[in-house]
């Protein structure tokens, strides 16, 4: 028990100014440390919604094209016009290819569920900081957003989770930003209430697929039936049309990843991994698989295929570009060739003829869910330096895969380090 002279000892070393004082700073730190959170959770929102208006803007910009395309036609001189007759039928045919692309992004927003209020408002005037992040990185809250992670279970589906396992049944822990509310990347109106576990991510039940059987004959009046009102003009953006670009980019990239003509640039890219793969670890286990990260996992393919190997693979995207398709072909697909896409319409280089340029893809070539994936497969998003320099990531991972990643890197030396700290006693990185 406190003798009387002791408190009176500390009274006298805290004056009940000070001490009032030192509460007061508390409360202006606390004050200070919800403001700037609030900040940033705005930020993240400006900037999710910028990405979600650029897919949103697509159809517009490409019908922009052919508006200029038509009218440069129409300045021709007659005798030039009659050397291109067919043109009219072409941009007919561009409208049609644009109306398919815009029917698989818009589906593929109305499977997606933001994770964080896209209603938030920024108060510029609020905190002088505002403009300083945006002009520092104009994707810095982009880079925070994702950073929660996902994972496609054996049954096709995505769900929250923090644990990435090991190849000795060990689990680690994954980082979990405090900036995002940490839901799932999953279909609509399936967030249920959740439970929190110890890292701060939320376990959710088991998501529903959607199974309207769409296809591509089908109108597009259902398109935009979706919880959240991509059309509201709050919640939309005007883009530059370098962000359009960066979605054009992505359904390119499907091509790669996801159907059968990229199976070519598959085999050249994935396949020397995937038998290195094999090699190093010939005698896996279902009871007890070896791990493999995927950083740079863009579309999700590599990783899919390792996991199909028989490693528990975990896939790391940045972009969430990326993610957003990622998510919808990984989790949403019914069957294979599903959908079909024109990736080619917006390049009027290396194609022979109009045919080329208008050739239609279609798009899985394999069904994700039915594709012998190993329990576990699990996708993480985030900047790979601030996940995985987290403490419960060291010593954790079998082999790290870093196909068309390592030269991403502001500092390679950095990369680097991280691969090598995380990596187990013995693990490889190829």
């Amino acid at each position: 028990m406190s003798s009387p002279h002791a408190r009176a000892d500390t009274a006298e070393r805290y004056p009940a100014g000070d001490r009032a004082m030192s509460g007061g700073m508390e409360e202006d730190d606390g004050a200070e440390r919800l403001r700037q959170r609030k900040l940033e959770e705005a930020l993240e929102a400006k900037s999710l919604r910028r990405i979600i208006s650029a897919f949103l803007n697509y159809p517009e910009a490409a019908e922009e094209d052919v508006k200029r395309y038509e009218r440069s036609f129409r300045k021709l001189p007659p005798a030039h016009k009659a050397l291109l007759s067919h043109y009219p039928q072409k941009f007919r045919r561009l409208r049609q290819c644009i109306s398919a692309n815009s029917y698989f992004i818009f589906s593929m927003l109305q499977a997606f569920e933001p994770p964080i209020d896209l209603s938030q408002e920024i108060d510029c005037c609020e905190h002088s900081d505002h403009e300083n992040m945006q002009n520092g990185d104009l994707f810095s809250s982009e880079r925070k957003i994702c950073s929660n992670q996902t994972a496609l279970n054996s049954g096709g589906l995505w769900s929250s989770t923090c644990e990435a396992a090991s190849g000795d049944g060990d689990n680690a822990k994954c980082k979990a930003e405090e900036q995002t509310n940490n839901k799932e990347l999953a279909s609509r109106g399936h967030h249920d209430s959740t439970a929190r576990n110890p890292c701060g991510c939320s376990e959710s039940p088991e998501q529903r697929r959607d199974s309207d059987g769409n296809n591509l004959a089908d109108s597009n009046k259902d398109v935009y039936s979706s919880s959240c009102d991509w059309l509201d003009p709050s919640l939309q953006l005007h883009v530059p049309l370098v962000d359009v670009d960066k979605v054009r980019c992505i359904i390119r990239n499907i091509v790669r990843d996801w159907a059968a003509e990229g199976q070519k640039e598959r085999d050249q890219c994935f396949k020397p991994i995937l038998e290195e793969l094999d090699a190093l670890f010939p005698n896996r286990s279902s009871e007890s698989p070896p791990s493999c990260l995927v950083p740079g996992a863009g579309l999700g393919r590599l990783a899919l295929e390792i996991s199909s190997l028989g490693f528990i693979s975990q896939g790391n995207e940045f972009s969430y570009y990326m993610m957003i398709c990622s998510s919808f072909i990984l989790n949403h697909a019914q069957t294979a060739d599903e959908w079909t896409i024109y990736p080619w319409i917006h390049s009027n280089c290396n194609s022979l003829s109009d045919s080329d340029q208008l050739r239609s893809v279609s798009i899985p070539d394999v069904h994700p869910a039915s594709a012998g994936i190993t329990e576990g497969f699990s996708m993480c998003g985030g900047d790979f330096v601030e996940v995985y320099s987290d403490p419960c990531q060291v010593g954790i991972w079998d082999s790290i895969v870093t196909c068309f990643f390592i030269d991403t890197a502001h500092n390679i030396v950095e990369y680097i380090e991280i691969i090598s700290k995380i990596l187990k006693e013995g693990g490889v990185s190829s």
